[in-house]
């Protein structure tokens, strides 16, 4: 068995920003915003990994790069041992998105309105070249089929306006695993959903992943829902993995004070008891073009004392495989 199949390595995306008259004149550099600021993460095959943070923290970007939407500026995309960080183009890059693919959080922009379900659920399919032309329908109904779009016979005609909002998603799903691929991102696939509806979606992608032994990193900023479907969480903040764990201990035994103001903000996870003293977040994520110095999170931490807003703290493991980057972890 492999050990990774994906891994992230000192990962950066840094957008520049455009400066003024002032700086164009005098030659200077208007910063940046440091989406992604230095992140390390791996994903096994058949795991599911949880990327859990608010708005902000840089968890779409991080797919982003994952699925070679957005290119890095810093640091190694791994998949399966090979270095990607580099490859570009549609040609050299057709191979990776055969292995790894995306599933978009609104599907209502996701899906082409002027295209049946078939040739939306097809098209990954004829763009990379996979089947020829007489195999096209059934990979198609399969991946309907598997997507819980049963019988599969009785959508492949309806557009997109024809399908409730679960039904979207599950075609947005079935259009990713049509390629049959070895990990999948998923970019907040159940928010824009009703409740009842989003178990069905998370079941979904629980049991292709039992079934096909498909890699799934999944990002969400609710951390109940990434303890339901995730083997383990990373909690993102301003870029940076904060913690990162099984999905059991940052759920209940977490040790950064922001993993424990998400999971206070939760109140149908846990007892009461067993939920320590700190407040809920004030304020709001600071902007990632003036990230604060040490501490990323020490304007907002109740626990801030003064090495924290000096030193950035590294991770340091708390438990086996629990790994937390706070001064008072331990």
């Amino acid at each position: 068995m492999r050990d990774n199949i994906l891994r992230l390595e000192n990962l950066q995306v840094h957008f520049p920003l455009k400066g003024g008259l002032f700086d164009r004149v005098l030659g200077r550099s208007a910063g940046a915003v440091r989406a992604v600021d230095g992140i390390d993460l791996n994903v096994e095959p058949g795991e599911t990994v949880a990327l859990v943070g608010e708005s902000g923290s840089g968890k779409t970007t991080v797919g982003r790069v994952i699925t070679k939407l957005v290119q890095p500026t810093g640091g190694k995309l791994l998949f399966d041992g090979e270095d990607m960080t580099s490859v570009r183009g549609s040609s050299a890059l057709r191979p990776y998105r055969h292995r790894v693919q995306m599933i978009f959080q609104d599907a209502y922009q996701a899906l082409n309105p002027r295209h049946t379900v078939f040739d939306i659920v097809a098209e990954p399919l004829r763009s990379l070249r996979l089947v020829k032309d007489n195999q096209l329908s059934e990979r198609v109904r399969e991946a309907l089929s598997a997507a819980g779009l049963n019988p599969p016979d009785e959508y492949v005609a309806r557009f997109p306006h024809e399908l409730s909002g679960g039904q979207r998603q599950r075609v947005v799903i079935a259009g990713a695993l049509a390629v049959k691929p070895e990990l999948i991102v998923a970019d907040e696939p159940v928010s824009m959903l009703d409740v009842s509806i989003r178990a069905q979606i998370l079941q979904v992608l629980v049991d292709l992943r039992q079934q096909q032994n498909m890699a799934l990193l999944f990002i969400t900023h609710d951390l109940p829902v990434a303890w339901l479907i995730a083997d383990r969480i990373a909690v993102l903040y301003l870029g940076r993995v904060v913690e990162i764990g099984s999905a059991d201990e940052i759920t209940f035994n977490p040790k950064h004070p922001y993993t424990v103001a998400l999971r206070n903000a939760t109140p149908q996870i846990g007892v009461s008891e067993n939920r320590g003293e700190l407040p809920a977040l004030q304020g709001e994520v600071p902007s990632a073009a003036r990230i604060p110095t040490g501490c990323r999170f020490h304007p907002r931490c109740p626990l801030a004392f003064s090495r924290c807003r000096d030193e950035d703290p590294p991770a340091v493991e708390v438990e086996p495989r629990h790994l937390s980057a706070c001064w008072l972890a331990k």
